[in-house]
């Protein structure tokens, strides 16, 4: 069987540190760029869904935001429907730094993508995609307690 998780982690682990190294300049410190991204894109969104799309634990989200509030770039709003939940949402400092993140995305796609014609793109996304399905089954599992039978 051919071995595609290897360089898959290869490739994010390079992504991510280059992102670390460049958006420290940024008031931005490990992988906290994946929150304000993910909060861009779903204004409002709380805690617990935040850490699912993140692919981390609850209290691993919580230190993530809450470092993020104590920069300014993050705050927390009372839900109106719902008083015990909190709202995130992105401060006027993470809405400036929004657009330079997606330009470091647009570009780090553009570069791994090169060479590629827009038919091996669109079937690598597929892929992808796939691969993505087939792990978040036993992510989910996993973090509810199952244990997966090698």
């Amino acid at each position: 069987m051919a071995e595609v998780l290897r360089p898959i982690g290869t490739v994010a682990r390079a992504l991510d540190s280059i992102s670390n190294i460049e958006f420290k300049a940024l008031d931005l410190n490990r992988g906290q760029y994946l929150y304000l991204v993910r909060v861009a894109e779903t204004p409002g969104i709380i805690l617990e869904r935040l850490a699912v799309i993140v692919r981390v634990d609850k209290t691993t989200a919580a230190r993530a935001i809450q470092k993020l509030e104590k920069n300014g770039i993050l705050e927390r709003r009372p839900s109106p429907t719902d008083k015990k939940q909190k709202q995130i949402f992105l401060t006027s400092k993470g809405q400036a730094l929004y657009p330079i993140i997606k330009r470091e995305n647009a570009y780090s796609n553009a570069t791994a993508l090169k060479g590629f014609t827009p038919a091996e793109r669109d079937q690598l996304a597929d892929y992808l995609k796939r691969v993505e399905a087939n792990i978040n089954s036993d992510w989910f599992k996993v973090k509810h307690g199952e244990h997966r039978n090698y």
